[in-house]
């Protein structure tokens, strides 16, 4: 009765079970607990925070390295609170060197992450889909990705490396990034912004027996490719960012414009959920039932 106002624990092992069934993990984007709640409702496996939404759902303002470490693990605890989904949280640059890695790493593990991702960004670092990226080098990112592997407590916690060379140095020099954090500890690679199928190929034929994320980024670079083609191809995690953000910010959008207009929103209540609809999803049956459980009685 009570799990849904508490942390519950096991994340990394049911996201390791997930990686090891041989089936593709799909994890749509949430940038706060109520996409989460929403993800889960829907019958996914796993969720996705995504650095771009909670950058624009914490400041209003583009994915472009403004977030600390503790905001971003403060958001992906508050997630990972109210879901009982395992979560795989956008961990930037790790924020820093190798010693910052570490310390990012126990603050993820400590909110209750399953897994988390680090890219090879020079810090402040951009949205993977925005021009203007730059890289670290190779080795300096494969000790931070030694640093995590060894920071973390619970072995089944997943560490995904991401390059971002491919738009800096091209598709050979990620793939053989990629191989570098293999070889440094990672348990799954996340070669990001690739720009055709032909690399998307490539890259999974590269790496036919580590596990790959793919970033399907609605309106990205990368072109959308068929989840069973993902599949055909081995990508093991498949993440759709920005989806619940894009369709929020449209439906928000809509019934201000309404207000605007019309001085109410009467004409669009029928296409919401009802009051009761909405505080029965997010539990307050729950709530009730706790609050009875646990009221005073006079003798």
């Amino acid at each position: 009765m009570t799990g849904r106002l508490t942390r519950r624990r096991g994340g990394p092992a049911r996201l390791r079970e997930l990686l090891n069934s041989g089936q593709t993990v799909v994890a749509p984007g949430a940038f706060d607990p109520l996409a989460a709640r929403l993800v889960e409702e829907a019958g996914f496996a796993a969720v996705y925070m995504t650095g771009f939404g909670t950058s624009a759902a914490l400041l209003g303002r583009p994915d472009v390295g403004l977030l600390t470490m503790t905001e971003m693990a403060d958001s992906a605890g508050r997630i990972a609170a109210c879901v009982d989904i395992p979560l795989i949280a956008d961990a930037d640059t790790g924020y820093g060197n190798p010693l910052n890695v570490i310390r990012t790493v126990g603050a993820y593990e400590a909110a209750g992450v399953a897994g988390l991702h680090i890219e090879d960004q020079v810090a402040p670092k951009k949205c993977g889909h925005m021009e203007g990226k730059q890289v670290i080098g190779a080795d300096e990112m494969a000790q931070k990705v030694r640093a995590a592997v060894d920071a973390r407590t619970d072995p089944d916690f997943v560490i995904i490396a991401r390059t971002d060379a491919r738009a800096v140095e091209g598709l050979d020099s990620a793939l053989d990034r990629a191989r570098r954090y293999r070889d440094a500890g990672a348990d799954v690679l996340f070669i990001e912004a690739l720009v055709s199928e032909a690399e998307i190929e490539a890259a999974a034929a590269a790496f036919p027996d580590v596990p790959l994320l793919f970033n399907w980024a609605e309106g990205g670079k990368t072109p959308p490719v068929g989840l069973d083609r993902l599949t055909e191809l081995g990508y093991r995690i498949v993440i759709f960012p920005i989806g619940t953000l894009l369709a929020a910010t449209a439906a928000m959008r809509r019934i201000l414009q309404e207000i605007a207009a019309a001085g109410t929103p009467a004409s669009l209540l029928g296409e919401l959920p009802t009051f009761g609809e909405f505080t029965d999803f997010i539990g307050l049956p729950e709530v009730r039932g706790i609050e009875q459980r646990y009221i005073a009685r006079e003798s």
